[in-house]
């Protein structure tokens, strides 16, 4: 029996990318020290608050004012964290 011709492969490569010139790398460095204190900062803080308002230390009883306002703390900490470098 015949062999049949098997299908031919196109070996193309992707071409492969140019090297940045030294202008257009980003040479930002890392985070100020302010920054990252911050970050964390907020995020601590924001479980205090949470704590605190579920111990009844903000006015007697639980009030989802102080848990949103704890949430959004966390929240904005956490946002923080994709600009950390």
């Amino acid at each position: 029996m015949p062999v049949s011709k098997g299908r031919k492969k196109a070996n193309k490569r992707p071409t492969p990318p140019k090297n940045p010139t030294a202008s257009q790398v980003d040479t930002k460095g890392p985070s100020p020290t302010w920054y990252v204190v911050t970050m964390f900062g907020l995020m601590a803080l924001g479980i205090v608050v949470i704590l605190l308002n579920y111990m009844g230390l903000f006015g007697g009883r639980a009030d989802n004012k102080f848990l949103l306002l704890g949430l959004a703390m966390i929240g904005i900490g956490f946002g923080m964290t994709l600009n950390y470098r």
